[in-house]
């Protein structure tokens, strides 16, 4: 199964995990109490040091895993960015970030990377170094082993990258790759020690954390590393607990049982926001909302259905029904926010008039087309009926089918012709790269332009930046006039907290480097 949130998860879990204790089955230890004496820490105040946070996330039941090239969850990726560090992370706008990598350099042809790694030392007090690195990556990419990152790293040619100093590594790429920082910050890509194996019983990492104990589908707790390269946590301690339900999450922080709460519905959030009890924080653009055209066939094969099709939605409408108004409205472009976005395009309005006529044109007036939609993620099934009734002015009659939650995401990538589609955070290009060109695994569109494939080709091998981002502006004005993504909004992403909890980053997407940053938050 395919969840578009991370892109290329092929796990249900992420929705709704079964299997797992829930989370009154659980043993909760600790206190999430203030520790040492300090300044009272409120708004932007002066952080203070100690106690246990507790977090609860959904799970994966026992199976759940600590190996951090195995993360497919929520959890399991805050778990491994406590634990551990990539070279690379996005920022809030999706543009890499140096980590582990201090700083990296391209050669003219831009098919070759130096990359130089910062001081930084794993958790039993070993140097971090390229042979590390390298070890870690050729590990992703083992043809035997189905990890995450591997078509993240596959620009990489493995056997010609050498290590060229203890802190310093050059990348062969297969071909000129200007945005290969984006292969270093991939979901799933982390730095373990050579050889390391062991990732369950005691997990060795140069994370903020440090392994204390781990009990899979329960409970994970972390201790702060004081040698951390960027700086000791402030918190002494860090506890994952599992809660599948997002009532047992709620439910649990009001309780005082945990003090964050991750994944919250917005019907959730409007209900305790600003009453006291606890602190909600959203955060903006994490979730791209859509309808999914399929191109290659009746009736959208004709870019006049397509364009009919922006226009019937009432984004607003959308937004308000299907999100309870947590988000913002899309204008059928990927990414709004982010790195290399066309902000320049007038924004999408509702037109039937013109819908209409295009309709016509294309003989197509008394349209009927089945929509493809589930309870896998929430609004679909609201998004659907919204949009039905929003169709229906226009002439057009859509039949909704459910589908099922377990199997949603694989179906809907080759079968029907319109369906409800997200995703989360990720870079422009990735998006591209991943969902839009004839190759793509992931062509829900079926989006397949040689010529398309072409411009990407050039964005790829232009070394100006400015130059580069003037291309992806055109592939992306291509996809504005008769892409098969239907983009109507993106949703916020939700998390609560108790009042104690301090520094949580409200600014950064679901995915990137300040999303689940455990070691700048600190408790009350």
């Amino acid at each position: 199964m395919h969840d578009e949130r991370l892109p290329g998860l092929r796990r249900r879990g992420f929705l709704t995990a079964t299997g797992a204790a829930s989370l009154g089955t659980l043993a909760l230890t600790g206190c999430g109490g203030s520790g040492s004496e300090g300044p009272d820490a409120k708004g932007d105040g002066t952080p203070k040091r100690g106690g246990r946070l507790r977090a609860a996330f959904a799970g994966g039941g026992a199976s759940e895993t600590l190996d951090p090239h195995l993360a497919n969850l929520f959890a399991d990726a805050a778990r491994a960015k406590a634990l551990y560090d990539k070279l690379a992370d996005y920022g809030a706008d999706l543009s890499a970030q140096p980590r582990l990598a201090e700083k990296w350099e391209a050669n003219k042809t831009l098919d070759r990377w130096q990359v130089t790694l910062r001081k930084a030392t794993f958790h039993d007090g070993e140097p971090v170094t390229a042979a590390d690195v390298l070890y870690s990556y050729r590990r992703i990419a083992d043809p035997q082993q189905a990890f995450r990152a591997k078509a993240s790293l596959e620009p990489i040619d493995l056997d010609a990258s050498r290590a060229t100093g203890q802190r310093s590594i050059e990348f062969v790429l297969k071909r000129p790759t200007a945005e290969f920082p984006n292969v270093l910050a991939a979901f799933g890509a982390y730095i373990v020690p050579e050889n390391a194996s062991d990732f369950d019983k005691k997990p060795i990492g140069s994370g903020p954390f440090r392994f204390v104990a781990f009990t899979p589908g329960r409970s994970a707790v972390f201790r702060r590393y004081d040698d951390y390269w960027e700086g000791a946590p402030h918190l002494d301690e860090l506890e994952f607990v599992v809660a599948n339900e997002e009532s047992a999450r709620v439910n649990a922080l009001l309780g005082g049982q945990v003090e964050y709460a991750h994944e919250l519905d917005p019907t959730t959030a409007r209900a305790h926001e600003g009453k006291g009890q606890v602190e909600i924080v959203r955060l903006r653009n994490s979730a791209m909302q859509a309808f999914c055209m399929k191109t290659d066939r009746a009736p959208f094969d004709d870019k006049r259905v397509r364009e009919a099709f922006f226009l019937i939605a009432d984004r607003k409408e959308l937004i308000d029904g299907a999100l309870s108004g947590a988000g913002v409205i899309g204008n059928d472009l990927f990414g709004r926010g982010y790195e290399y976005y066309a902000d320049g395009l007038p924004q999408r309005a509702q037109d039937l008039d013109r819908a209409r006529s295009l309709l016509k044109q294309a003989g197509a007036e008394n349209l009927k087309v089945t929509l493809d939609t589930s309870a896998v993620a929430a609004g679909f099934t609201e998004a659907a009926s919204i949009f039905r009734d929003q169709a229906k002015k226009a002439g057009i009659t859509i039949d909704v089918k459910m589908g099922s939650k377990d199997s949603y995401w694989a179906d809907i990538l080759d079968n029907g012709t319109l369906c409800c589609y997200r995703s989360g955070a990720m870079p422009i290009e990735a998006h591209i790269a991943q969902r839009l060109l004839t190759g793509s695994t992931t062509n829900a569109t079926k989006w397949q332009h040689k010529d398309f494939d072409a411009l990407y080709e050039q964005a790829q091998s232009t070394r100006d930046k400015t130059e580069r981002a003037a291309v992806y502006e055109r592939m992306q004005r291509r996809l504005y006039a008769e892409g098969g993504f239907l983009i109507w909004g993106f949703a916020d992403w939700i998390i609560g907290t108790a009042g104690t909890v301090k520094g949580v980053e409200a600014k950064a997407p679901a995915n990137t480097l300040d999303w689940a940053r455990f070691d700048k938050v600190w408790l009350t």
